[in-house]
């Protein structure tokens, strides 16, 4: 059996990102949570903490379907939801996190480059990723809205 090192270390980093996630957003009141924070933006995922964390957990099942797609294992994910309180959105970042490791259960470390550009993932988005890439901007993708999210906090003055 395989000691799974490389595919612990991506789980691992990915766990990390969400428990920074999750701690960010502590204590958000629900009026902080649906404030139009950046009403300039033409993106439609980023004008409140609200708005930024239904966007996060969608993708972040996106990016297993992905994974379960290429691998051929049945995906059971949720579809998009908008929450109230950040505490549900705290929960939806833990079911997030089981639906990834049960992703993972069955992928090995050999499986996670891939080179043959026809046995990678095409994302809608246009890019083509093997699975370490597709886990490396899951990470890079909860990073980069931790930080929009901590920019909308300190524009609330809520930090």
């Amino acid at each position: 059996m395989s000691q799974k090192k490389a595919v612990n270390a991506l789980l691992g980093e990915y766990r990390n990102v969400i428990n920074a996630l999750q701690q960010v957003i502590v204590g958000i009141s629900h009026e902080n949570l649906v404030a139009v924070v950046d009403a300039e933006t033409s993106d439609p995922e980023c004008v409140s903490i609200q708005s930024i964390l239904s966007h996060v957990v969608s993708s972040g099942y996106s990016y297993g379907g992905y994974i379960r797609k290429l691998k051929k294992i049945k995906d059971d994910r949720p579809g998009k939801v908008v929450r109230i309180a950040v505490e549900d959105y705290r929960d939806d970042l833990e079911r997030l996190m089981a639906y990834t490791n049960e992703t993972f259960d069955t992928i090995e470390d050999h499986e996670l480059e891939e080179f043959d550009e026809d046995k990678k993932i095409k994302t809608t988005w246009g890019q083509v990723y093997d699975i370490e890439q597709m886990m490396e901007h899951a990470v890079v993708h909860v990073l980069r809205h931790r930080r929009q999210i901590e920019k909308f906090k300190r524009k609330l003055g809520l930090q």
